[in-house]
C-alpha cells in the first residue's frame, strides 16, 4: 500500500469556509477558540476543568448503554477512567446512517481514535479518551436511509416517522436479503453480512442496533460510543432547555454571528429560529414554537401555556429534542469535552456558536477537522500509470486534464496561442498606423481584429476536436477513471461506503486508515493499493 498525502488547497471540490478554516485565515479567528495544536490542549484542560460534569452519572450511562454487548479491556478501561477527574474526552458524532453510510463515517471515528492515542502519548499526565456519539434522534430519515455500494444505491423504506433511531429494524429484513446478494460469498462477506445481520435483527430499534453494530467494529481501538437521547442526561440540560425555550437567547446571539461571518465573505451555514428545540413522542419529533405567550408543537394538537412548559421541562426532559443550534451545546454540557472532529459542513455551523458557549457558561472546545482521503483501487492506479497520470493531477478538473492530456501526447502542436499573440500584434502597429492618418478608422481595425480572432478561435475548436479524436480511447479512460474515484464529480468519502473496500483488504482497510489518518496533520491522505 502507497500512501500519499497532498495539500489540502488542491483539492478544488471543498467549501471556501473549509479551506479558510484549515488554512487558519485572519478572518475566521474570532470564530474559534484555540489554535489546531497539540499545544493547545494544556490550556484547554485548564478551561474544561472550570465546567461542571456529572462524571459519575455518565459513567453510569454510558455502563448502561454498553451492558450486554461483547467488549474488549481498552475498552472497558477508557470507561472506567471517565470516573476519573484527569481523565477527557475527544468527541465526534454522526447520524445512524444505513450500515455506516458514506466513508467519512468511518474517517471521523478514526480520526477521534488517533487524536486520542496523539494526546495520550503528548500528555501522560492525563487521560484522554475517544467518544463517538450516535443518537438517532433527527427525523432525517432521508439523510440516513441509504448508502451506495459497488455502483449501487440501496434504501430503506421504514413507513414510520419521528426520530430515526427509534424505527423499527424489522423493516430492514428486504434491505439485507439485497446485501447479503450484493456482498457475495467470500469468507470476509460472509463475516461481515453475519456481523450486520445479527445486530439488525437482535435489536428491535435502529439506534440500537446501529449501536452495536459500530461499537463492534471499533469496540478493540476503546471507542466509547454515547447515545445522548437519554432520560439521565436530559435531566442535566434543563437549564439550558429551559433558557433557550422561555428566553430565546440562541437566536440574537447565533444571528448576530452569522451577520458577523457574512461580513466576512462566509455565508450562514445553519439558521437559528426563536425556539431551538423539538418535542418528542411517538411517531413524533416537531418544533416547538411561541405565539402569544402559548408553546405550542407544529402539527400536532399540543399546546402548554409557560407554566405548563416549564412543568413539562422538569418533569420530562427527555420529550426535548435539541436542533442543530444546540447540539453542541448539549454535547459540551454532559462530557469532560476538549475537543470536536467534524468536516468542513460540520465546523462551519459550529463556527457559529462561540458566543452562544459564552452566553451559557460553557468551554468552547477546539475544532478540528476531520481526515479526508481517497482511497485508489489496484486497476485504477494502473490505468493512472498507463496515462501518465500522478496522484495530484487526478484532483484536476476533468475537461482540465483532458487537455493537460492533449498538450503532453499530441503529435502536433493544435492550440494556436502564438498566432493568436502574433494576431494582436500586428493589428496594434495597423491601430497605431491608421491613428496617425486617421484616427475614425482605429475602430474599423480593431472590429476586423475580432473578425480574423474569431476564425482563428473557430480553427482552434477544429484542432483540439481532430486531436481529441486521435485520442478517443484515453479520453474516455480519464472520464472513467474520473468518474469511479470522484463519483458525480464529488469527493469518494462522500458517496461509497467502506463495505466494498472491506471485502477487498479485510481488516487491514482499518489498520492502514489508523496508521495514517491524523487530524492535527492537516493532510488529505491518498492511498493507493
Amino acid at each position: 500500500m502507497k500512501v500519499e498525502k497532498i495539500d489540502y488547497n488542491q483539492v478544488s471540490l471543498l467549501a471556501g469556509r473549509d479551506l479558510a478554516y484549515i488554512n487558519e485565515m485572519p478572518t475566521l479567528r474570532e470564530f474559534y477558540k484555540y489554535p489546531v495544536q497539540i499545544e493547545s490542549f494544556q490550556q484547554i484542560i485548564e478551561n474544561k476543568k472550570t465546567d461542571t460534569v456529572d462524571r459519575k452519572l455518565l459513567f453510569e450511562v454510558i455502563q448502561s448503554q454498553h451492558e450486554g454487548l461483547p467488549s474488549s479491556p481498552v475498552l472497558d478501561e477508557n470507561i472506567n477512567k471517565l470516573l476519573s477527574e484527569n481523565t477527557f474526552t475527544v468527541v465526534t458524532a454522526h447520524q445512524p446512517s444505513l450500515f455506516t453510510g458514506p466513508l467519512y463515517y468511518i474517517f471521523k471515528i478514526i480520526s477521534t481514535l488517533n487524536l486520542a492515542r496523539r494526546l495520550n502519548e503528548f500528555y501522560p499526565q492525563y487521560h484522554f479518551v475517544p467518544v463517538f456519539i450516535s443518537s438517532g434522534e433527527d427525523h432525517d430519515f432521508a439523510e440516513v436511509n441509504h448508502l451506495n455500494i459497488f455502483n449501487r444505491n440501496l434504501a430503506w423504506e421504514s413507513g414510520e416517522s419521528g426520530p430515526v433511531g427509534w424505527m423499527k429494524t424489522s423493516s430492514l429484513l428486504p434491505l439485507l436479503e439485497t446485501l447479503k446478494e450484493i456482498l457475495g460469498d467470500s469468507d470476509q462477506a460472509r463475516k461481515m453480512y453475519e456481523l450486520i445481520y445479527r445486530n439488525y435483527t437482535t435489536y428491535s430499534r435502529y439506534d440500537q442496533a446501529t449501536f452495536a453494530f459500530v461499537h463492534e467494529l471499533f469496540k478493540a481501538d476503546g471507542l466509547i460510543i454515547l447515545n445522548t437521547n437519554d432520560a439521565r442526561l436530559k435531566h442535566q440540560f434543563k437549564p439550558v432547555i429551559r433558557e433557550e425555550i422561555l428566553q430565546q437567547p440562541s437566536h440574537k446571539l447565533v444571528n448576530q454571528t452569522i451577520l458577523k461571518l457574512e461580513a466576512a465573505g462566509f455565508p450562514s451555514q445553519a439558521t437559528p429560529r426563536e425556539i431551538n428545540f423539538f418535542y418528542l413522542g411517538e411517531q413524533l419529533r416537531e418544533r416547538i414554537v411561541e405565539e402569544n405567550g402559548v408553546f405550542k408543537v407544529l402539527n400536532t394538537d399540543l399546546t402548554f401555556t409557560k407554566a405548563e412548559m416549564e412543568a413539562e421541562i422538569e418533569n420530562h426532559p427527555e420529550r426535548f429534542s435539541p436542533n442543530v443550534i444546540m447540539r453542541p451545546l448539549y454535547q459540551e454540557k454532559i462530557l469532560p469535552n476538549l475537543a470536536y472532529i467534524g468536516g468542513g459542513g460540520e465546523l462551519a455551523y459550529w463556527l457559529e456558536r462561540k458566543d452562544q458557549f459564552q452566553y451559557f457558561g460553557l468551554n468552547f472546545p477546539m475544532l478540528i477537522r476531520r481526515n479526508s482521503a481517497l482511497w485508489i483501487d489496484a486497476a485504477s492506479a494502473k490505468r493512472m500509470e498507463k496515462l501518465g497520470l500522478s496522484v495530484r493531477d487526478i484532483f484536476e478538473d476533468t475537461e482540465d486534464l483532458i487537455k493537460s492530456y492533449l498538450r503532453k501526447n499530441a503529435e502536433a502542436e493544435f492550440h494556436l496561442t502564438p498566432e493568436k499573440e502574433a494576431l494582436e500584434a500586428v493589428f496594434k502597429r495597423s491601430a497605431e498606423k491608421s491613428e496617425a492618418v486617421d484616427p475614425t478608422l482605429v475602430k474599423t481595425v480593431w472590429a476586423e481584429h475580432a473578425k480574423a480572432l474569431k476564425s482563428l478561435e473557430q480553427l482552434e475548436v477544429r484542432l483540439v476536436r481532430a486531436e481529441k479524436q486521435k485520442h478517443e480511447t484515453a479520453i474516455q479512460q480519464i472520464r472513467n477513471l474520473k468518474e469511479k474515484l470522484f463519483p458525480g464529480n464529488g469527493l469518494q468519502e462522500r458517496f461509497d461506503n467502506f463495505l466494498p473496500f472491506y471485502l477487498k483488504h479485510g481488516e487491514e482497510f482499518f489498520t492502514v486508515l489508523k496508521e495514517h489518518l491524523d487530524p492535527l496533520e492537516k493532510k488529505f491522505t491518498v492511498f493507493i493499493a
